[in-house]
């Protein structure tokens, strides 16, 4: 049985497929047509699930879309009621949204067939839903408290669950215009991070801030009977876009989120590019500092309704690492499985499990132990491209190339790593990712400086063998998808300086040689010459979609200043160049 999962019409859109119940491909249409949060229709990353398994379009035997324009209707018409300047817009948005609804046509426009010989039932997904399924289908258990929270999707920014067996059961959901997600972008934005994403940007910035303003940002989002409230004063009305365009070329603009509260409570807000203020760093501190505090409390809530240790979380908003690693200390959740995509992206998954496991009764099947879900590419592949750049390589048996690269690391070189299939979800995970020595004083602005032009707030991560991590960090939960943040150990911060943020924090990925064996060994032999059992890990990219394919990876090496690139068995060096 062949499922087809979407996230369509929606920032970061995809396609997974699921064969007899196991995701067996899944990728973001981003990093096929190198358009970065594409939110159009997923049509390159479609074809590339197929082609995968050698399947056709015709033999899909359902498709399943994260998304559910009938969801939660009669709170979308109140709201829109209750906000009459927004009705126009919402009837508009109403009929583009119905008019998107026709996944039969749009494939077979993307595939020139005739709709009539394709044979699949389709089935539509409330989004919060979808984003619990694609954590808690993926995890070992069969019972689970689910987590979803975001900025929006189908007029729901928050929903809790109890998972058990083949079923979610919604418990609660927290509609529109009340969004965590929108309080951290509203945020973002008024210190002058308006970008789709600029998220993950200022939790790197909050720790350089202080308490100053966490009294007033409390009465932005405040608790309340086991629920929370944003302050309206302080947000422009949502429109039915859900404070997100969509532009004609499928690129994603973030509508207005602050009001003018905001500028009578705290001064003029910065725009792009300019000075970073301590005003501007106390913000993000009050920001990260009252998020938590209501994910805390909703998690606590979650708890007493589901009675379980363990806790399967997706949604944009559970990319927070720093959150995450603190709620085994903050919340009586011991376990986390939390979606390596957990941003909308994830829908896809979610979506195609949904439909197997609750909708057609299956069975379960699989865990998701690794997220390397993504395309590969040939040894002979690759080697064409090599030579079509005109670049000197070498091609090494395994044992070699772990060798030469742990020294061109171990030497102080930013080494560009390319390796098997590609990761599904945002992080880099050790097969499209740049490494280098997490032990360097100079490290971080090196790889600034010569590669990345990122903000100089902005932290490295660390992978770190996983059967290491509590010699190095506080706590030992694992962190396969570098999802969760936590203290370095006071002793081994020095040797981890290049990592080591300024709250003495490194968002970690765990590797286990049964999830990554090649990545593992490289980790292993770097510290056969260094005695560190830790590689600094960043995405191989600069400043556009992590790379997917062999051409990428070799423009990007060429166009910046890597030392050195790993791809596949072949070794390309700067001094050779």
């Amino acid at each position: 049985m062949l499922i087809l999962g979407l996230n369509m019409f929606h920032a970061d859109a995809s396609a997974a497929l699921v064969q007899d119940g196991e995701v067996v491909f899944a990728v973001a249409e981003e990093r096929l047509n190198r358009v970065k949060h594409y939110a159009g229709f997923p049509s390159l990353a479609v074809k590339a699930c197929l082609d995968a398994i050698g399947a056709r379009i015709t033999d899909v035997d359902h498709v399943a879309v994260g998304q559910d324009s009938a969801a939660n209707l009669s709170k979308k018409v109140s709201y829109a009621l209750s906000n009459p300047t927004k009705i126009l817009n919402f009837i508009r948005m109403r009929q583009r949204k119905e008019a998107f609804r026709d996944v039969r046509s749009l494939l077979a426009t993307a595939f020139e067939c005739d709709p009539a010989d394709l044979r699949f039932q389709e089935h539509h997904l409330e989004h919060h839903i979808a984003h619990i399924a694609s954590a808690y289908y993926c995890s070992p258990w069969n019972k689970a408290a689910g987590f979803s929270y975001d900025g929006s999707g189908d007029f729901v920014s928050t929903m809790m669950a109890r998972c058990e067996g083949n079923d979610i059961e919604v418990l609660e959901r927290v509609y529109l215009p009340h969004s965590l997600g929108s309080f951290y972008t509203m945020i973002c934005e008024f210190i002058g991070y308006k970008q789709y994403g600029d998220e993950g940007k200022v939790m790197g910035l909050a720790p350089y801030g202080k308490d100053t303003y966490c009294e007033q940002v409390r009465k932005i989002v405040g608790l309340q009977n086991g629920d929370f409230r944003l302050s309206l004063d302080y947000f422009k009305p949502v429109g039915s876009n859900e404070g997100m365009q969509v532009q004609p070329n499928g690129t994603v603009r973030l509508a207005r989120h602050f009001a003018d509260g905001m500028v009578r409570l705290f001064g003029e807000p910065r725009e792009p590019g300019g000075d970073l203020t301590q005003r501007d760093m106390d913000l993000a501190y009050a920001m990260q500092h009252c998020f938590e505090e209501v994910f805390f409390y909703l998690l606590n809530g979650l708890h007493k309704r589901v009675s379980c240790e363990d806790l399967a979380m997706a949604g944009g908003c559970a990319l927070n690492s720093v959150a995450n690693g603190k709620l085994f200390s903050r919340t009586p959740f011991r376990r986390t499985w939390i979606q390596p995509a957990a941003g909308d992206e994830g829908l896809a998954i979610g979506a195609a499990l949904h439909t197997y496991h609750s909708v057609l009764k299956q069975p379960r099947r699989q865990v998701m132990t690794n997220a390397y879900l993504g395309p590969e590419f040939s040894a002979e592949r690759i080697e064409r491209a090599l030579k079509k750049a005109n670049l000197h390589y070498r091609k090494l048996e395994r044992g070699p190339l772990l060798d030469t690269v742990a020294s061109q690391i171990a030497e102080g070189n930013v080494v560009g790593w390319f390796q098997g299939r590609m990761e599904w979800g945002p992080r880099a995970l050790g097969n499209r990712s740049i490494v280098a020595h997490p032990g360097l004083r100079n490290m971080k602005d090196t790889l600034n400086s010569r590669i990345k032009q990122r903000e100089w707030f902005r932290p490295f991560a660390p992978s770190i063998q996983a059967d290491r991590q509590a010699e190095y960090f506080e706590h030992d939960h694992p962190s396969p998808f570098m999802l969760h943040v936590y203290k370095i150990r006071p002793e081994k911060r020095e040797q981890l300086c290049a990592v080591n943020h300024i709250d003495n924090t490194g968002r970690l990925q765990s590797v286990s040689r049964d999830e990554n064996p090649l990545y593992y060994d490289l980790i292993q032999a770097f510290e056969c010459k260094t005695g560190l059992p830790v590689v600094l890990n960043t995405s191989f990219n600069e400043n556009e979609p992590i790379v997917c394919a062999p051409d990428e990876a070799i423009d990007c090496f060429q166009r910046t200043r890597m030392d050195a690139l790993a791809i596949g068995p072949h070794l390309v060096l700067r001094t050779e160049n």
